[in-house]
């Protein structure tokens, strides 16, 4: 059975260049535009991994990951953003990888296998 990655991205772009890009590498792929749907999907779908941006608007990646990290301290999570000054921010700290994002997915689909093991 195929691994759930949920998607968490306020650009519509993005979120369907990864779930192109993820869906080729075989897993499932959920999306979320904004914080408060990824929480509930979270519940609902049960991911294997999230990805999530840290700039959106509203409610930021650092304030879902602390929500879902709540919820369930075991989903890995991968923080990804275009902006690497981030990196040392440490509410980040709490997820279990940090990506760059690029137009090239490579990084990011390195983590989500080493992550997911």
């Amino acid at each position: 059975m195929a691994k759930k990655i949920l998607v968490v991205d306020d650009e519509e772009h993005v979120r369907q260049l990864f779930k192109e890009e993820l869906t080729e590498e075989g897993y499932e792929v959920i999306l979320a535009a904004d914080g408060p749907e990824a929480i509930r999907l979270v519940d609902e779908t049960q991911p294997d991994l999230v990805t999530l941006d840290i700039r959106m608007p509203g409610m930021d990646g650092i304030e879902v990951l602390r929500v879902l990290k709540e919820k369930r301290r075991d989903l890995p999570m991968i923080m990804v953003t275009a902006y690497p000054e981030y990196k040392h921010n440490f509410g980040v700290w709490a997820s279990e990888a940090y990506v760059v994002k690029s137009g090239d997915l490579k990084d990011l689909k390195d983590t989500i296998k080493r992550v997911l093991g």
